[in-house]
Order: structure tokens, then C-alpha cells, then sequence
């Protein structure tokens, strides 16, 4: 499972011309998924994602989680995560997980944030999404599930 963490000041999800998730103050995680991935390693993925302390404090250090500063979260799919560009200048994405796979993944993933986040929001799985955000600081991380746990 990969993961970019945006902290973003709002950010929002249209799909053919129809915006159907948006969100204030709060993290955008594009999600890649693969098919080594499990409910369990999403579990660990979306705790560690809600815990991380990357908000500044009344004394401007990164001390403060998405819950602390009663932050929202938004999810969208994004399986150009594992393009896979080594060998010529088109992108392989063979190590990208299954519709099937991934589908059932992406929907644990935002079932499970609602237990640490108030407001989940997500977008269309598969479709053509155009994501308009505010990246604030910019602050920006990628975790992968295959170096973090």
C-alpha cells in the first residue's frame, strides 16, 4: 500500500462536472493499493496516517494530529502509485492491485478512518476524478507499507 499525505487547507473531488466530496482543513491521501494488501496492513495504514502529529502547535512544532485540530480527511484512488517505470518510457502498472482487490481495500480503508476522523470523504473508485486542493505548508509525505511496517 502506498500512500501521499497532503495537508491541505481544503480540497475537494469533482466527477464528470459533479463535485461529490469536499473537505476544509485536513489531510488528501491518494491511496495505491496492490494485491499483496490486506484489511490488517490497511488497519495499521489508516492508524498511522490519523496519528501522525504533522500540524503545528501554539508553538508552531509539528505536534498535533488530524484529530487534534479536528481536521477532515479525504481518499482517492490512485493506482499510477505503482507505475512501474524502469524499463523503456511507458509506465507499467502490473504491480497495481486488481479491481476486485483493490475496490474491497479502498472501502475498508475510508470504513476504517471514520473511526479515528469525524468527516471522511472519498472519491469515485476508478473513475476519471479531478481533485482540486490547497496544499498547506506545502507538506506533503509518502508512506509505504512495504518500508513502514
Amino acid at each position: 500500500m502506498r500512500c501521499v499525505v497532503q495537508v491541505v487547507q481544503h480540497a475537494s473531488v469533482t466527477v464528470s462536472g459533479e463535485k461529490i466530496a469536499e473537505i476544509g482543513r485536513g489531510f488528501l491521501v491518494f491511496l495505491g493499493i496492490s494485491n499483496a494488501d490486506t484489511e490488517e496492513l490497511t488497519d495499521k495504514m489508516v492508524k498511522k496516517i490519523c496519528s501522525l502529529r504533522i500540524f503545528p502547535d501554539e508553538n508552531g512544532k509539528t505536534n498535533l494530529s488530524l484529530s487534534d485540530v479536528g481536521g477532515s480527511l479525504l481518499v482517492v484512488s490512485q493506482f499510477t502509485l505503482y507505475a512501474n517505470c524502469k524499463k523503456g518510457n511507458r509506465p507499467s502498472f502490473i504491480e497495481a492491485g486488481s479491481h476486485e482487490i483493490a475496490t474491497c481495500i479502498y472501502e475498508h480503508f475510508t470504513k476504517e478512518a471514520k473511526k479515528y476522523v469525524p468527516k471522511v470523504q472519498h472519491g469515485q473508485f476508478g473513475a476519471d476524478m479531478k481533485v482540486d486542493l490547497l496544499n498547506d505548508g506545502p507538506f506533503t509525505l509518502m508512506l509505504d507499507s512495504d518500508t513502514l511496517f
